[in-house]
Order: C-alpha cells, then sequence, then structure tokens
C-alpha cells in the first residue's frame, strides 16, 4: 500500500494535475507520506516541493484508493486529497516537468490517466464543484 497526500486545487471549475519529468501522465500534486508525518504535513511539504507554493484554507475532501498507476500489478493507492487554495500562482519545480487545470471530461480523454486521479475528478463532479 502507498499512503499518499494530494491537493484538490481547483481553477475556474477544474482541477490542477501534475506531470512528473520523464513522465506522460498527470497525477495529483502531492505525493508519498514520510514515517512519523502526518498527511496535512505531507500535503504542505510535497506541494511546496512540487509547485513551489504553500497551501491555505485546507479542507480534508477524502480518502481515495485505487490501484496504483504505474507500481507493480496489485499495488494499491491510499490517498488522502485535500481541498485548498494555493497562496501564490503555481510554478513546476524541477521534479515536475507541467501542470494543467482539467475538467473531468478532459483528463479522461488523455492516453493514459492515474486511477486514483480519476476517482477524485469523480467526486468533484458529484459534488459539484468541477465540470466534466
Amino acid at each position: 500500500m502507498i499512503r499518499t497526500a494530494a491537493l484538490a486545487h481547483l481553477r475556474d471549475r477544474r482541477l490542477i494535475q501534475t506531470r512528473s519529468v520523464g513522465k506522460s501522465v498527470f497525477y495529483m500534486a502531492g505525493g508519498k507520506i514520510d514515517t512519523g508525518e502526518t498527511a496535512l504535513q505531507a500535503l504542505h511539504r510535497e506541494v511546496r516541493e512540487e509547485l513551489g507554493v504553500g497551501v491555505t484554507g485546507i479542507s480534508r475532501l477524502g480518502v481515495f484508493e485505487a490501484e496504483a498507476y504505474g507500481h507493480t500489478a496489485g499495488t494499491r493507492l491510499h490517498m488522502t486529497c485535500f481541498l485548498a487554495e494555493v497562496t501564490a500562482e503555481p510554478a513546476p519545480t524541477s521534479e515536475i516537468a507541467e501542470f494543467r487545470y482539467f475538467t473531468g471530461a478532459e483528463y479522461a480523454a488523455m492516453p493514459e490517466v492515474a486511477p486514483g486521479s480519476l476517482l477524485v475528478f469523480e467526486h468533484l463532479h458529484r459534488l459539484g464543484l468541477i465540470d466534466w
């Protein structure tokens, strides 16, 4: 089981997704929770590392479990996702090639999608927070 913390940041009814250097798929901004770290602490650290910004107005969106994309078959993802604003304009750091804001349909139409991200898109759409 891979335990992660993820950022659900919305702009114009779209959800931010990041693509790491050398990867082709877009994922939720965030990453693995280190030993002794809470999901919230990991969220702050990972967002700063990936997008160079802080987060504010944080609320827990939920826990999403799915197949861990890009890992050995059967590896599960346990992702604690937080809805939050960012403290400045995000900018990709050295580990992030790019980021984009997607509607659910735009993300689902990508050649590759991360199952955990897709669950978050579906949940946000059901809540009426993003467009499909």
